[in-house]
């Protein structure tokens, strides 16, 4: 890693330069002043989903899930804990395939849960099925 890390903010979307020692000292947006993380992760969209996985430096991993699926309802505690454990090294966003199902299909999404982490823009594993939350970092940090 470089002495910077570009960070989007997941409120407005901003791009924001922080130097990569400095990750955890919980950094604002320099846009909209909202901390850049905060333990819990963000909503991807149809919308926004290329702007996040592109414009940002830093790993994301994204759960697609629907709101009528057990095994997504299950695993989302477990997603929540995996984001205390794994931010600010990884972002973790959740992504409903009900509400958005054109990014969902372009990425052959056919079994949910589906993990998919993105670094460098580009996707680099995928796991389909519930996991829990010490799984769920485990999995994170080999694929890193």
């Amino acid at each position: 890693m470089s002495d910077t890390t570009i960070v989007t903010c997941p409120h407005c979307g901003a791009a924001n330069r922080i130097p990569t020692a400095r990750l955890g000292d919980g950094a604002k947006c320099g846009k909209c002043k909202q901390p850049l993380f905060s333990a819990h992760p963000m909503m991807l969209t149809d919308a926004n989903f290329a702007h996040h996985i592109q414009k940002s430096e830093l790993p994301i991993l994204i759960d697609f899930w629907a709101p009528w699926c057990g095994p997504c309802k299950m695993m989302a505690p477990a997603f929540e804990q995996a984001a205390r454990v794994l931010e600010p090294q990884v972002r973790l966003a959740k992504f409903n395939t009900e509400d958005n199902p054109q990014i969902a299909a372009q990425l052959g999404i056919r079994s949910i849960p589906t993990l998919m982490l993105y670094r460098g823009g580009r996707a680099v594993a995928q796991q389909p099925g519930a996991m829990g939350a010490q799984d769920i970092v485990r999995w994170t940090q080999q694929h890193l």
